[in-house]
Formats: structure tokens, sequence, C-alpha cells
């Protein structure tokens, strides 16, 4: 199946150690979402958002990944899944359930998630306006 990062599990050596079997295909960009941090966790989280877009990560991943996906994400409690469609093959990501005002991700997060836009070749430049809430 074809999973798509935009936080924490852009950062490859993380996504291995969670998803043993994944594999990194390239880099893509979700139109009509925008990034941003929120709940008491202060992670990453997408929004529809028109003219926008969210550069991430197209893994392949299989079953037994999705489902350590699940624990980590806390699906379907913090996170619920959302399909779209890239090229014609459907694509899994996680989206929060609920809508919290932004909260600025901690430090340490935040430096896993700079990682992973290295490993995955993103510009940062996102990053960086999502870290820029109105």
């Amino acid at each position: 199946m074809l999973y798509f990062a935009y936080g924490s599990n852009l950062h490859h050596f993380q996504m291995k150690k969670r998803c043993k079997d994944s594999i990194f295909l390239k880099k893509i960009n979700l139109k009509d979402f925008r990034l941003t941090f929120r709940s008491q966790y202060r992670a990453a989280d997408i929004e529809l958002n028109k003219k926008s877009i969210v550069p991430g990560g197209l893994f392949e991943i299989s079953k037994s990944d999705e489902k350590k996906l699940d624990v980590y994400e806390d699906f379907p409690v913090l996170y619920k899944k959302f399909y779209f469609f890239y090229y014609g093959k459907r694509v899994m990501t996680y989206t929060m359930v609920k809508k919290t005002p932004f909260r600025f991700p901690s430090e340490r997060y935040l430096n896993v998630v700079k990682r992973g836009y290295k490993d995955c070749k993103l510009d940062v430049r996102y990053l960086i306006n999502a870290l820029k809430e109105k």
C-alpha cells in the first residue's frame, strides 16, 4: 500500500525502525492542503487549504507496517485515515481527528521533521511557513 508522510515519519531511519518493510519511493506534493502543528502533542497535521501544498514522502508499506503506524499515530483516537489518489493510485495518510489550535512543536520533534525534510529532499520553506502560524 502507498503511504504519504509529512511529519516525523519523513525521517528515513525512524520510519525504517517503525515500519521495517517500508520503502521510500519519492517526494510528492499534496495539493489543496497545508501543514500545521497542533494538539497536546504539538505534532504535525494537515488541513484543507485551497491553493496550498504539503510536500511529503511517498512510501510503500506492508499491512503489518500499517498496523504499527496505526498504533504509533493513535488511530482512530488522535489521527484518522485520509485517502487520496496520486496518478490513479490510492494513497493513505493520517490527519488529526480534533482540529485544535496551532501549537508550536517541541525542539526535539521539530528536529526529527527537519531531518526528514533533508532525507526526502523537500523544500524546507513549507515547514518554515507552517511554523509562522497567524
